[in-house]
This record gives structure tokens, sequence and C-alpha cells, in this order.
């Protein structure tokens, strides 16, 4: 007889692991979170299916004779049906690799996946009151941008401005922004390494507007916060090897290893980024040569998350300040003849570290807690450019250099996540604090007078870098501290409405100077503030909602050198008040079938106590904080799927940025911010139609014309720049191969994309540059 026995939800195997319990205590800056977790058996993150277990079967009576072959076969078979062993349940490494099949398709449709860590909220876009656009990871694949104002060329309003002759992230986001302003982070927590789009970044975002709520001191124009790829719990990996050519004799070339795994059954996995690049500068000499390393750790347990990560960058880039305007135009020179020297480069080493911890407390909490250390070491020679003759071309010049500069930042932050009813209404609370110190300190600084150099008849290599250390240029020190709690909360009236309120208080120091042996202070101040954010949520429906939101922020004055204009002996002190900005923006935002999504955003961002210094006649000056400007504008960002064969990202900004009543320059139109600002990419995919998978892509992005200096004295122009490329994926010897080929800049179009403020130092855009690659999965 047969005997059936339920055995729902237990395990397989004939015993289970009690779990265990660890502490890990994770100290942040001026916060400290005791985080409980679980440590799991990787099987119990899912119920397994019920299990029939048969009664032991006794041994079978040898058939009789008069038993005919089919029977005997029936019976066989019903003996091996009760035997065989109940279906496995998936695995986790089965169950990652099943989801990362699904999301595919939706990453090559772009759809934007917006990170939790740049508003601190797993919220849909559509819930909340303050735009984030994002760059999905696929557009940054199929693009290829080599930093990250070319990634940003996807997205409304942003330009480049000065970027340390082309060594430095440098955008203006809705007007304002600058180089190592603080505003370009990694999976939220600030950076300050000059470049921050790397192998190991998987996707880039833009909160716009003032952030300060969440990332304390900040110009109103917003953050750019570029997202890590992760460790994944199923074993694959893939080697690329591309090559690159400006022209026939500017060649390169670069290989990226990526590869990521389980650790085991537990839930630990790992990734590796390898990645190098040697190619040579498009003008007519230089070569960038980098490299990077990449291991990362991550824990998926039940309740909770743990993730390590790392990263070393060496580099040695072209010190390019570009060419010079006379008159508002550009030198009659060709575009590829640099004006310095061969020696003309900066070198270093970056170091990134972050861990973070999220913990699951129940149902409706969770806490998080994350810590990041960076730093980089960089030497340059800055040979510079001092005077141009546009009649006789000769070209004055100064044998400059940096040498140990050194700059550092170590942040951390703890928050509390909640989604709790209070009194029949839904709160989605977040409530936390963080801590900021940040340093920079450029040792020595060279200043050496070098003789006169013919442009229109170049003779290089007769000057080497200069040596001459000048000590009242040198020690330029900045040191920020910074700390801060914030709370928000988005309380929904109903299922359609929702109203949001938050407040920041923090308080911060800053001291910055420069020369030794006797070092001169030219800012020491402190203070502290309180913030408020405001907004409404109305959801129209499930794909489409209408916001309003009120935000602030703040950025204390400073200045390494004495203030321009000043009165000797002048210092920024505490009795000089913080620049502070206020953004009034409403808009919509839609995410139709989970396909296509976008912002449609109106903006007034008003910023006050701008710094100014009034000449009194008779040599008498005096400083006061009444300066001010302003930022208006209309913004569209579409990223998505168009049909199942077309896929798309899009944007137009219109930015009225300028200064208002300035007392030298009245209401002049801000540094390098273009008024209007458009993007359009278009993939098409073929599908299973070919033998293999091919998609065709290109597009254009044009930027306005921008001022090239504070009084509007000349202009950069106008310019539109198109881009192509295609993919092909296939198999050789049954291994998964794509082939990727991209021009880049098609029509090889000469345009200048920023300035220093001066109109001797006009950066150009890349020449054409033809690049073919593979990637080998597996």
């Amino acid at each position: 007889m047969k005997v059936r026995a339920s055995a729902d939800g237990l395990p397989v195997s004939s015993h289970h692991h009690r779990a265990g319990k660890s502490r890990a205590c994770l100290l942040i800056g001026a916060a400290v979170l005791l985080a409980e977790c679980p440590s799991t058996n990787a099987q119990a993150q899912s119920a397994l299916p019920p299990v029939t277990v048969d009664a032991p079967v006794q041994r079978p009576k040898p058939a009789r004779a008069s038993e005919s072959p089919q029977r005997r076969t029936q019976a066989a078979a019903r003996q091996r049906s009760r035997n065989a062993a109940a279906p496995a349940a998936p695995t986790l490494s089965e169950r990652a690799a099943t989801a990362a099949a699904a999301q595919q398709a939706a990453k090559l449709g772009y759809r934007a996946m917006p990170s939790a860590t740049t508003l601190r909220s797993g919220a849909s876009p559509l819930d909340t009151s303050q735009s984030v656009n994002v760059v999905p990871e696929q557009v940054l694949k199929d693009q290829l941008p080599r930093n990250i104002d070319d990634a940003l060329v996807n997205i409304s309003g942003i330009t480049q401005t000065n970027t340390l002759a082309g060594t430095q992230d440098a955008v203006i986001r809705r007007g304002f922004g600058d180089n190592r302003d603080g505003s370009i982070m990694r999976n939220g927590m600030p950076l300050v390494q000059g470049r921050s789009l790397n192998a190991a970044v998987e996707s880039v975002e833009v909160l716009k507007g003032p952030a300060s709520l969440l990332y304390g001191i900040m110009d109103p124009g917003g953050i750019v916060n570029t997202i890590s790829k992760r460790p994944e719990l199923y074993q694959h990996g893939s080697v690329t090897l591309l090559g690159s050519a400006f022209s026939a004799s500017k060649t390169g070339a670069d290989g990226t290893l990526d590869v990521t795994g389980p650790i085991g059954d537990g839930g630990l996995a790992y990734r590796f980024i390898g990645y190098g690049v040697s190619e040579d500068y498009w003008r007519n000499f230089g070569r960038h040569r980098e490299m990077l390393v990449n291991p990362s750790l991550a824990w998926y347990g039940e309740n909770a998350t743990v993730q390590l990560t790392y990263e070393h960058r060496e580099f040695i880039t072209p010190f390019d300040r570009g060419t010079a305007f006379v008159n508002g135009a550009p030198l009659a020179i060709p575009a590829t003849r640099r004006l310095d020297e061969p020696f003309n480069n900066m070198w270093g080493t970056s170091d990134l570290i972050q861990a973070s911890v999220e913990q699951k407390l129940d149902d409706n909490w969770k806490v998080t807690a994350a810590y990041s250390y960076n730093t980089e070491t960089f030497s340059a020679n800055q040979l510079r450019i001092t005077g141009v003759n546009a009649a006789t071309g000769v070209e004055t010049r100064s044998n400059d250099g940096t040498r140990n500069s050194l700059s550092n930042a170590s942040y951390g932050t703890s928050y509390l996540q909640g989604d709790v009813w209070v009194g029949g209404f839904r709160n989605e609370i977040l409530f936390g604090g963080e801590a900021l110190y940040r340093t920079i300190d450029r040792h020595d600084l060279i200043r050496q007078a070098t003789p006169s150099f013919n442009f229109y008849n170049p003779v290089y290599g007769l000057v080497v870098p200069g040596t001459t250390v000048s000590a009242t240029d040198s020690e330029q020190t900045d040191k920020l501290g910074t700390r801060g709690f914030f709370a928000q909360d988005t309380f929904h009236l109903t299922n359609w409405l929702s109203v949001v309120g938050g407040v920041r208080w923090m308080e911060y120091e800053q001291l910055a100077g420069k020369a030794r042996p006797n070092f001169i202070t030219n800012t020491n101040l402190s203070g502290d503030k309180v913030l408020p954010l405001g907004g409404v949520i109305f959801k129209l429906n499930d794909q489409l909602s209408y916001y309003v939101s009120y935000t602030q922020s703040l950025k204390p004055t400073s200045t390494i050198a004495a203030f321009s204009g000043a009165p000797a002996g002048f210092v920024v002190d505490s009795t000089i008040a913080p620049e502070e900005g206020t953004q009034w923006e409403t808009g919509l935002k839609f995410d139709v079938n989970k396909r296509l999504s976008g912002t449609l955003a109106v903006y007034d961002i008003q910023k006050k106590n701008v710094l100014v210094i009034d000449d009194l006649g008779g040599g008498d000056r005096a400083a006061r904080t009444s300066g001010a400007a302003r930022s208006r504008g209309v913004e569209l960002d579409v990223t998505g799927r168009l049909t199942d064969q077309w896929s798309m990202i899009g944007s137009y900004g219109y930015t009225d940025a300028r200064l208002i009543n300035d007392p030298v320059v009245g209401n002049a139109k801000l540094l390098n911010a273009a008024m209007n600002t458009a993007s359009l990419y278009l993939v098409y995919d073929f599908g299973d139609a070919l033998p293999g998978r091919l998609r065709l892509g290109g597009g254009a992005r044009y930027v306005g014309d921008r001022p090239g200096d504070t009084a509007n004295t000349f202009f950069l122009p106008s310019y539109t720049v198109a881009d192509i490329f295609a993919t092909y994926d296939t198999k050789v010897d049954k291994l998964p191969v794509t082939y990727q080929f991209n021009v880049k800049n098609l029509f090889d179009k000469v345009y200048y994309t920023s300035t220093t403020g001066s109109a001797l130092n006009v950066a150009i855009g890349d020449a054409r540059r033809v690049s073919l690659s593979a990637t080998v999965k597996f």
C-alpha cells in the first residue's frame, strides 16, 4: 500500500541551517548605525513547491511467465515515476539570471531606470516633485561617451564650462556650475577626482535645480550622479577590444574586462572590471593613456544588502587650453594646431572606496548607511597663453605648472526610510544625516617666463617644462567641513494627490588661502542654515502626473586667491552672507506603458548674495553681497521605446540665465550658458529579421551660442554635431560576440565647447573619431 505525506515549504535536504546573526557597525561621519544582518540560506529566499514523499516500496515479485511484456513495461514506468525526485527550486543564481534576461529588452529600448541613491528613495519618478533625468545604460554603450559632458549631451539645459584644459568634469546645469564645484557624485556621494565617467559606471542621472536638502552645500543648478556597476549573482563576463582613429596617423586602442558572479550559494557576489587605453590626441601632438581596476563585492541577504567597491585609476592626458579668439573670431590657423608644447600634460592617480549597508527592519522601515572616500593626486605642465597678435602671429606665454596637487573627500551618510499609515493617511518618510570633510591642496605652483612663439610658423621643442616654484602662489588650500540633518515626508492625501514637505539643518566651516612660508588666509568662515523644501504631486492617471515644487540651495562664497578688486587685506569671513538659491518648478511627468518616459518642466531660479566689489573712488573699494543672478527656462526630456523596433532619447532646453543689475556688466548672460540646447538620437532594432541581431542608430546635438566671458564681449558660435553607430550580435564558436562601429562628429565639424572666461583659452570639440570594437561574452 502507498502512503502519501505532505511536506509543503520544507527544504529538499534532510537538514536545515539555523539562521545565525552577525553585527556590522559603520561609522558614518557623525552618524553611527548598528545594523543587524541575518545570514540566511540562499534557498530560503523563495518558498519551494510541495514535495510528495512516497513510502518505501517493497521489492517487486518476479513476473510470472504469463505476464505480457507490455504489462511489465508499464509497471516499470510507474515505478520510475514514483522514484523520480521532485523538481528542484531555482537557485539564487538562476533567479538572478532570469531577472536580468527579463530586463534586457527594456534596457535595449532605452528604458530609464532611476537609481534609489539620487533621491534617497525608491519611489517612481511620477511620485516625486523634482526633475531627475537619466542617461540609461544602453545609451552609454551605444554612444561611447568619453567623459561626463559627452554623456550629458542627451540631457536638456546642460553645457560644458571650464574643464581646466580638458582634465576636469565641468558642466553647467540650468545656467549654474563650474569645475570642482562638488556637484559630481558616485552613487549619491561626492567625488573630487577630475573625471568621473569610466568603465565602472553603468548610467548617469541628473537631479535638476537646488539639491541642498539632500546634498548640502551646492550651486542651484543641481547634481550629476554616476551609478556604479554592481556585482551580480549569476556568472557571466565579457572582453572588449576597441580600435579607434581620428585620422590615418592618429590612432589608438583600448580594452575592457568585465566579469561577475556568485561566490558560493549564500548570496555573496563579486565583480571585477579592468580597463586600459592608449590613443593619440586628435590635435598635432599629445597622447592619452589610462588604466582602471575596479574590484567589488556584494552580499544580498533576505533583509539586508552590503556592498563594497574600490576603484584605482592612473592617467596621463594632454593639458590643452584650445585656441584663442580675436575680435570675436578664432585664430586663422588649423584647428589641429596647438599653441602650447608637447610636454603640456597632466598625470596622476585617483582612488575611490565606497561601502554601503541597507537593512530592512520590517515591512515598512529600512535603514541605509554609506561611506565614501575619494582622493586624487596630480601634477601638470601648464604652459599658458598670455597674449596673441593676430596680425603678426606672435604669442606670449608663461611656462607654468602644478606639482603634487592633492584632493580628497571623506563623506558619510545614514538615513531611515519608512512607508507607514498614520491617521488613515499614507506617509513616505525620509530622515537622516550626513557629514563631509573635503580638502584641496595644490602644493607647488610653477611660474616661469619663456620666449615668445609664432603660431603662424610654429617651432616646437625650444623650451622645456618650467621648474621655478613661486612661493607666493604655492600651498593653494581649500578646506570645507559640513554636517547636516534632513527630513522629508510625502503625505498622500488620496491615491492621486500628495503633498511633499522637507527641511534641512546644516552647519559648515571653510578655510582657503595660499602662499608660504607665511600662509595668507583669504577665506575664513563658518555658519549654519535651515533650508525648506515643498511640493505637490497630482497623479492624473497611472501614466501621467503633474507636480509643483519649491526648493532652496546654499553655498558660501570662498576664494583661494585674494578676491578680485577687493581692498588689500580683505578676507571672506562669516559676515559675508552665503549665496542662496530658490527655485519654483512645475511640470508634467509621464511613463507610457512602461516603455516611453520623460519630463516637461518649467522653472525659475533666483540666486542672491553674490559678492561684488564697488569702486568708491579715490582708490577706495568696498565689498557687498547684493549681487544677484537668475535663470528661467523650459525643459523636455524623453527616453524609451517608440515601437518594438524604434527607440529614442531626446531633449530640448531653453535657458535664460543672466546677472541682475550687476554694477559693472548689468544684466549680462551667464558664462558658457546656452539659451537653446537640443538633442535627438534614434535606434532601429532589426530583431530576428536577420541571422544575427542588427541595430542601427544615430542622431545629433545642438548647442546655441554662449557668452565667452562674464562681460559678454564675445560669444562662442552655435554648433550641431552628428554621430552614428551600428551593432551586430552573432555567435563565433558558440560564443556570443557583438561587433560595434561608431563615428563621432560624422561631418568633422569644427566647434568650440567652452572657455575659461578668457578669449585666450577657448576649448575645441574633438574631431571626427571612428572606432570598431568586438565584445566576446562568456
